[in-house]
């Protein structure tokens, strides 16, 4: 089994990622979809959390080996930041949406050092658009981005080409066409519903109108 597949197994076995075809999600952007994924569910279930984080660890020490710092995306990353950088001895930021209203109105929180390497740790890729605001805030900030790392991406065009034009090499442990392989492997979705759920990933904005 590849550590895509079993990262995407994980997802399934603490129901993280929710698939209906039939009756499609709404999300936040109004967009229609056949999935839905918290990964913040699998904070709840420890040796689940700790493969995860241990994957993570993996692939920052792989590819950014030269990390001197990470920088947790709120909410989601919070977490799962927090945790690589103690497993990797770590510095470790974290990155509000905006700046605080109230007392030093900081949007980045913790220490750091301008010039530090980061990497970013994200929970979910969507188009990317709240990432790279993320990154954009790091860079402002005199830190420098080595890359992304993330536990799940839909693989949207959008977003690869966002990614590649801010320069930002982005790497996620699994994503959405090893997540609904194994769905249907296992029989969580019928064979004729592959079409439909690829079909979502290729155009998503206007699938279901």
């Amino acid at each position: 089994m590849t550590n895509e597949k079993a990262i995407a197994e994980k997802l399934l076995q603490v129901s993280a990622v929710k698939l209906n075809p039939q009756n499609p999600f709404t999300w936040a952007s109004g967009w229609k979809s056949p999935i839905y994924c918290d990964n913040r569910k699998m904070l709840g279930f420890p040796y689940v959390r700790d493969f995860i984080k241990s994957e993570m660890c993996n692939v920052i020490f792989d590819r950014f080996p030269d990390a001197e710092l990470l920088a947790g995306v709120a909410t989601a990353g919070i977490a799962w930041g927090a945790m690589a950088s103690d497993q990797l001895k770590l510095p470790y930021i974290y990155v509000r949406p905006k700046p605080k209203e109230h007392g030093l109105g900081n949007q980045i929180e913790g220490h750091y050092e301008k010039g530090m390497k980061t990497v970013i740790v994200e929970d979910l890729i969507s188009t990317g658009k709240s990432s790279l605001q993320v990154v954009d805030v790091v860079r402002n900030a005199g830190l420098e981005v080595m890359g992304m790392v993330s536990i799940f991406t839909y693989g949207f065009a959008t977003a690869e080409k966002a990614c590649q034009e801010a320069g930002l090499p982005s790497v996620s442990l699994t994503n959405y066409p090893v997540l609904i392989e194994l769905a249907i492997e296992k029989g969580l979705v019928k064979q004729e519903d592959q079409n439909t759920l690829l079909n979502w990933s290729n155009n998503p904005a206007e699938w279901g109108k």
